[in-house]
């Protein structure tokens, strides 16, 4: 015979009990779900203006120029750093201390900090006031350091040098070489004309000096003899059609050599030698 618990008894009996009490209606009875409770006018809006909102998009940073970085170093530190009247020279290693206080800061890396330090550094008006016995300053303003021989030599030299390479580009002589539109084909059209009539007065002017030109006058030589032949004269020598200019350097019986103007010696006989 099977024997139970205490507690497995006590359950067996309200078990029992309670499938007697139950009538056939309620087990029939279909069972529903409890309805929900409509929600409220005020809480559906709530919810319609949380699901409307949207995480706000990030604005995007935009990238400073180096002028706007110098306008913001003279607002953070006015008593190192200006944009107008004369400038103050900056302690050496001044790099290093703006970017400690600037570390936190969005708007200045370290990239773009270096770049407007050389930017301002290599100004016309910051090199200008590099001069012997000139303090160098601090962030706060603070005399540092005296500027010696030697930073105010290369100072002079390096401002020097940028006025005679930057200094005499002149904005009118750029305005001055470009032409204006619509004009190039005409200037190109003019200039040819000039050109053709230049061309058509030297060829008028050579063809009229050579119809002007007055004809060769004949010069009438007289030859010379073995008796009148000496070295060193100066003779006509006529290898072609037309003399030529010469010097007697040797003679020799009828054999005559002669020196031309232009430095040749010529073999010739006597027959061929002739004076004016």
């Amino acid at each position: 015979m099977e024997t139970k618990t205490e507690s497995e008894v006590s359950v067996d009996v309200e078990t029992n009990s309670e499938e007697q009490v139950a009538t056939p209606a309620e087990a029939k009875a279909e069972i529903k779900p409890e309805a929900k409770p409509e929600a409220k006018p005020e809480a559906k809006a709530e919810a319609k203006a949380e699901a409307e909102i949207k995480p706000e998009a990030k604005p995007e940073t935009k990238r400073a120029s180096t002028k706007e970085i110098i306008s913001y170093l003279v607002e953070k530190f006015p008593a190192c750093f200006s944009v107008e009247g004369p400038a103050k020279p900056l302690k050496v290693g001044i790099f290093q201390e703006l970017a400690e206080k600037l570390i936190d800061d969005e708007m200045v890396s370290k990239t773009r900090l270096r770049q407007a330090l050389r930017h301002y550094t290599s100004s016309w008006r910051y090199l200008k006031s590099v001069k012997l016995g000139c303090f160098r300053v601090g962030i706060d303003g603070s005399d540092v350091a005296k500027i010696d021989q030697d930073q105010a030599d290369y100072a002079a030299k390096t401002l020097k040098e940028s006025q005679e390479k930057f200094g005499n580009k002149k904005p009118k002589d750029k305005v001055a070489k470009k032409p204006y539109k619509g004009t190039k084909t005409e200037s190109k059209s003019s200039n040819n004309i000039k050109n053709d009539a230049k061309n058509k007065a030297k060829f008028n002017a050579v063809k009229s000096t050579k119809r002007v030109s007055k004809p060769k006058v004949e010069v009438k030589l007289k030859s010379l003899t073995s008796d009148t032949v000496s070295v060193g004269k100066h003779v006509k020598v006529k290898l072609g059609n037309s003399p030529m200019d010469a010097i007697i350097t040797e003679v020799a019986g009828n054999d005559v050599s002669v020196q031309l103007n232009s430095g040749m010696v010529v073999k010739t006989q006597v027959k061929n030698i002739f004076t004016e």
